[in-house]
């Protein structure tokens, strides 16, 4: 018998569901996109070259949490969601543990990766003398813990596939509660803690994730949950690893390319000169902004979509797809068109250099109005997620890094201006939304009774 929170996402109006769905995902970003932000600030009272060794290390930092929440996270969600849409419930809880193992080998594969090849990332991105010693020593302490993250991650994605937004939001808001006063404390020395340097930024983010899972975990072993293992889920059972890898592996390679393109269009744009690398910095610093609050919608379509796919509710799964699509889309309009027409509005709030308000502004005004086809892509990524169909998606991502890296590199070669470099990331941005878009109208979804 279906829970009464499996009947209300089989059944409750699309919409409403959504927003109510996706609102505690929103605030979670709002807290952790705190960390971010107070992270940098934090270290930047030791100087320039910690900074810069912040900076090196936030693309691997991206990556890890781009494959634990968004890509396994996501086959993680997914595989469960259809099982409770199902009415299997004895099997979402054997995948709950399945989906925990995976989390611990990944999170021991980010930690062997980091501190194997780490050195040799952060040279070939620039780091070089107290930068790249900076980034090591901040590198080296948070993948140590790599673990702590996927785990919290992995819990949250296991309780959001049975349509509980709620509980995780809280356990990784108090997190990042938890962060921000350490962080500080431990970069800085203070309430009596020892002051570590950039290595306190580390060890601060280790120890809020480890404090989220903790939190999860003693919720999901609850007696009365749900989801709460028994001894014949302990089993092994290849099946499970297949059901979740076959939409978190896949998965993975897209959050791979969005890192990746992010990299290669950096160093594109950097070619142009100091000036116009801060400029298109502030630029796309809009664009991260945006992407956690369709990250906050995408995980809400994960779950809804996935438990009706399970229920063979295949028409309804659609329309909350293109429920919630249009909610992202509409919001990235929004603020796609205003940066356009008022780019100094966002950019005169990071600099008031001539030269990197000129490269900002012509950025925005050429990309920003491009950004909900991005929110498309984004969306219906997530949508397809929990339908369990993923390839068209991927492919999409592929289509779109191979025309910012073949166009941006084309242009370079041509000697073409700045602008033709962004005209290029606004085009990739609209094959992506658009290839997604006609992917998912054209794809026949499964239904699973």
């Amino acid at each position: 018998m279906a829970s009464a929170r499996t009947e209300r996402l089989l059944n409750a109006p699309i919409v409403p569901t959504l927003l109510r769905l996706a609102a505690p995902g929103v605030l979670l970003m709002i807290f952790q996109s705190a960390i971010s932000i107070t992270d940098a600030y934090f270290v930047g009272r030791l100087g320039t070259a910690p900074l810069a060794g912040l900076a090196l290390v936030f693309p691997l930092i991206m990556l890890l949490q781009m494959t634990s929440a968004g890509a396994m996270g996501g086959g993680v969600a997914s595989a469960i969601a259809r099982a409770l849409g199902a009415g299997r419930t004895d099997e979402a809880r054997a995948l709950g543990v399945h989906a925990l193992l995976i989390g611990v080998a990944m999170g021991l594969a980010f930690t062997l990766f980091a501190l194997l090849l780490g050195p040799s990332i952060y040279r070939a991105l620039g780091g070089k003398g107290a930068a790249l010693a900076a980034a090591l020593t901040y590198s080296n302490v948070l993948f140590a813990g790599a673990v702590s993250t996927w785990l919290a991650n992995t819990l949250a994605s296991i309780l959001r596939g049975s349509g509980n937004m709620l509980v995780p939001a809280l356990a990784l808001i108090s997190a990042s509660l938890v962060h921000v006063p350490l962080s500080g404390a431990l970069v800085l020395g203070a309430g009596g803690l020892p002051q570590l340097g950039i290595a306190g930024a580390g060890v601060a983010y280790v120890c809020a994730f480890s404090f989220a899972s903790l939190a999860m975990l003693v919720y999901l072993l609850r007696p009365g949950s749900p989801l709460r293992p028994r001894r014949a889920d302990l089993n092994i059972d290849v099946r499970m690893f297949r059901e979740i890898l076959r939409v978190g592996a896949i998965s993975s390679v897209n959050a791979v390319q969005t890192v990746f393109t992010a990299v290669i269009l950096t160093g594109i744009v950097g070619r142009f000169g100091t000036a116009a690398l801060a400029g298109y910095g502030v630029g796309v610093r809009l664009e991260l902004l945006q992407i956690p609050l369709v990250f906050a919608i995408g995980q809400a379509l994960v779950a809804h979509i996935g438990i009706n796919i399970g229920a063979a509710q295949g028409a309804r799964a659609k329309r909350i797809a293109w429920a919630g699509t249009a909610i992202a889309a509409g919001v990235s309009l929004g603020i796609g068109l205003f940066v356009a027409v008022f780019p100094a509005a966002w950019v005169g709030l990071f600099s008031s250099d001539p030269s990197v308000l000129q490269a900002g502004s012509a950025y925005l005004r050429i990309v920003g109005p491009f950004y909900p086809f991005l929110a498309t892509g984004v969306a219906l990524y997530f949508a397809s997620q929990g339908a369990g169909r993923m390839a068209m998606p991927v492919i999409a991502g592929t289509l779109r890094l191979v025309i910012a890296l073949a166009g941006g590199l084309t242009a370079v070669a041509l000697g073409a201006p700045l602008a033709v470099i962004f005209a290029v990331i606004a085009f990739a941005m609209l094959v992506y939304g658009l290839f997604t878009g006609l992917a998912v109208l054209r794809s026949k979804w499964p239904t699973e009774g």
